[in-house]
């Protein structure tokens, strides 16, 4: 048996050193690489190398990704040997495409989980991320791990794990924000370095570099994605989901990662009710704005300048062109600042629940608990920039003692701002949709668990990217799609970046 493998190797290995000239690597969509791994234009062993050298190339700037992943390529050469195998029937889907993966969600392989922190280096998950289990079952190449936060404690890829870090940039105009904990992810698919990329959100992290990073993000509703063997936050807000170039590609990394499993067995067995049969690309639809009913709530479009609003507005009249009734200045019935300091309470107790149930699962650990984390920073202070940081957040956590009564309090406080905001406009305006600029409906759709999806909308007159969001209510992600897909025809805003400084 291994002669005839090793021969199948060698044919796919001089198939890449050929080179693939006729195929157009940057901003290439999965469509596009399916089609070329099918008429044999395109490898994934050609596809990898063309993404290491863009790491390569453009990470000492960028600084989005902190490790690749060593097996890369032989994952990539057994890509093409199944693909060569099968006579192209396995040219589907994530089959051979490389996906780059958020540093908080856990690879049982040589990459490390860290969410970025010097006190997770050199643990050992005990298993994949559920997500990453059902990217390998996809045939997925895992091309590496990227920055989970907007600021790196360690230098980027090429120079190893050091502790000289530096923040993320954004792609398309160096000075500013790349936003959001999942930065390196967004800036990666922005910049060509992943064909796909993956990310998290609580609150706003994959709608907010989504939005500054002109990348399409898909926050799922909590629980269709499984959220086993990712860092935690909050169960009640974390969610895994797509941030890559085109709603296209979303949708194709939403269909492989979505689904039951054990491991998070509550939420993905809720959630599972709202996976259509024949999955999510049904819904790329380029009348899908057609018949639609969406609301533009107006707080969130106050504050913005003169150019921003005539290019919101001239958007909310390009959807209704295309088919869809836009109701504007609708009251989302909402307190921001009720909604936020009831987050915040119950994020900092159930964050150290979380965090420690993560902790004290690893095989290897430098750290146990949270108070063994806070307590690795206080002893390596340069390493972890407290300097720069603190670590307030975390020792709030440390003292926080379970869900007790005020906990309990806010939860019952959340639903019912759910039920008497967001649900409520929905129900008595029929709406499919509510539109928001960027991410900035991102915590009425956290604390309840609702999806949103991002798409690019514009540029300012610096060149920094903006963004418009579809939300809805759980399950809602066949007509956010839909509207979505056909905005981004209908607009074709999304251009590459220009390393604008």
């Amino acid at each position: 048996m291994a002669a005839p493998r090793l021969r199948v190797l060698a044919a796919v290995v001089a198939l890449a050193a050929a080179g693939c000239g006729a195929f157009e690597f940057q901003e290439a969509t999965v469509d596009a690489i399916q089609l070329g791994f099918r008429n044999g234009s395109l490898t994934s062993t050609a596809l990898v190398r063309f993404y290491l050298d863009q790491i390569a190339r453009l990470n000492p700037l960028l600084r989005a990704v902190i490790e690749v992943n060593p097996d890369a390529l032989a994952q990539a050469a057994r890509a093409d040997a199944e693909r060569q195998a099968s006579g192209g029937r396995c040219a589907a889907g994530l089959h051979g495409v490389p996906v780059l993966l958020k540093d908080n969600i856990a690879t049982r392989d040589r990459l490390n989980t860290t969410a970025g922190s010097l006190a997770l280096l050199g643990s050992v998950v005990p298993r994949d991320a559920g997500v990453v289990a059902r990217l390998r079952r996809a045939g997925a190449v895992i091309l590496g791990k990227a920055n989970p936060s907007e600021w790196s404690n360690f230098r980027p890829v090429e120079s190893g794990w050091s502790a000289r870090g530096g923040q993320t940039l954004n792609p398309y105009v160096l000075s500013a924000s790349p936003c959001g904990s999942s930065a390196g992810p967004g800036v990666a698919a922005a910049a060509n370095m992943a064909a796909v990329t993956l990310g998290s959100e609580t609150d706003g992290s994959i709608l907010c570099p989504s939005s500054s990073n002109s990348v399409v993000g898909i926050k799922p509703t909590v629980g269709l994605s499984s959220r086993s063997g990712v860092i935690p936050i909050t169960p009640r807000q974390d969610t895994i989901g797509p941030m890559c170039r085109t709603v296209s590609d979303a949708v194709h990394v939403l269909d492989a990662i979505v689904g039951y499993d054990k491991l998070d067995a509550e939420a993905t067995g809720a959630a599972s009710k709202f996976i259509p049969r024949g999955g999510y690309t049904q819904f790329l639809k380029m009348d899908g704005l057609r018949g639609k009913r969406i609301g533009a709530p107006a707080v969130f479009f106050q504050g913005y300048n003169d150019f921003q609003t005539a290019v919101y507005e001239k958007h909310l009249n390009t959807m209704r062109e295309h088919g869809a009734t836009v109701i504007k200045d609708l009251d989302i019935a909402t307190n921001f600042t009720d909604l936020n300091a009831q987050e915040t309470l119950l994020m900092i107790a159930e964050f150290k629940i979380s965090l420690n149930a993560y902790l004290s699962d690893l095989l290897r650990s430098p750290v146990r608990s949270l108070s063994d984390v806070i307590a690795f920073n206080n002893a390596h202070p340069v390493e972890e920039r407290l300097k720069d940081f603190g670590q307030p957040d975390l020792i709030a956590a440390e003292e926080t003692n379970g869900i007790g009564a005020r906990e309990r309090a806010a939860i019952r406080r959340l639903k019912e701002i759910s039920a008497n905001g967001l649900e409520k406009l929905m129900k008595e305006h029929q709406l499919d949709a509510i539109v928001a600029p960027n991410s900035d409906a991102s915590s009425v759709l956290a604390v309840g668990g609702y999806p949103g999806i991002a798409v690019p909308a514009g540029y300012d007159k610096e060149g920094v990217p903006f963004a418009i969001s579809f939300g809805g209510l759980r399950g809602y992600e066949p007509r956010l799609i839909e509207m979505a897909y056909a905005f981004e025809q209908a607009t074709k805003v999304r251009r590459p970046p220009t390393f604008k400084r």
